[in-house]
């Protein structure tokens, strides 16, 4: 077991030795649409580590990278339900242009194809924002996919994310959560499911939750954090791991 001097010395030194770990949340989204096949691809191209995306299943169980449950937002006020929509009727759909008129075209992808854009060596993470349903149709996905160590599931819905564990046991999984209070309270399930951490809210990230976090040797991920200063405050805490809008940059200003 660490000792929280431990943590501190390993943060005290992290950022000078180049140890951080930056997550490009749902892609390069600052800059494509998010979610997309584009904003994936200019994340890897920007020397992230990882690309966080968020996945629904359709109604005809296809596994598509989408964050919110209805397409609203992300499709120029065209709305469907993701779960009571064929997948083709969603890949109709323009996913791109609500950004930019550049990104005109972009369509809603399939995980399959996001998977496929990997680089060796880089990480996806894999935020599931449905429930224990979609865990067949991942297998049958991860079946024709190599590379356990590349991937990760995420998800706030506790059940989901211990169905998750014990469906793919050698795939790191961890649990989202925007509530220290409820994150302490599971530390000890979360250790006996062997869960590999929690990925919290920055600002739910605090002295007293590492420490404890530390206690079980579990790892924590810190979202979304855009701004160098709170990286920083992370930083000296022990986090290395940040998920933001702007990785690539959060990057440079942490490394100059």
């Amino acid at each position: 077991m660490r000792t929280w001097m431990t943590l501190l010395l390993i943060a005290s030194t992290s950022i000078v030795n180049g140890q951080n770990y930056y997550i490009a949340h749902r892609g390069a989204s600052s800059e494509a649409p998010e979610n997309t096949l584009a904003a994936v691809k200019l994340a890897w191209e920007s020397g992230v580590d990882a690309v966080e995306v968020d996945v629904h299943l359709t109604m005809d169980n296809r596994v598509m990278v989408i964050h919110d449950k209805d397409t609203r937002r992300t499709s120029n006020g065209k709305n469907f339900n993701i779960a009571a929509t064929p997948s083709v009727v969603l890949r109709d759909l323009d996913a791109g242009s609500w950004k930019d008129p550049k990104f005109k075209g972009e369509r809603i992808p399939f995980l399959e194809e996001i998977i496929g854009t990997i680089p060796e060596g880089k990480t996806l993470i894999i935020e599931v924002k449905c429930g224990s349903e979609i865990i067949p149709h991942l297998e049958r996905i991860l079946n024709k996919k190599p590379g356990k160590s590349q991937l990760i599931f995420i998800s706030f819905g506790w059940k989901t994310i211990v169905d998750i564990r014990k469906a793919f046991p050698d795939y790191k999984t961890y649990w989202l959560s925007d509530s220290k209070k409820s994150a302490i309270k599971k530390l000890q399930q979360i250790d006996e499911l062997k869960i590999n951490g929690l990925d919290m809210q920055s600002t739910d990230i605090d002295e007293e939750l590492v420490r404890m976090a530390g206690q079980y040797h579990l790892e924590v991920i810190a979202w979304t954090v855009d701004d160098p200063a709170e990286a920083k405050r992370l930083s000296a805490l022990g986090i290395t791991h940040f998920t933001s809008n702007r990785a690539d940059w959060l990057k440079q200003q942490l490394n100059p």
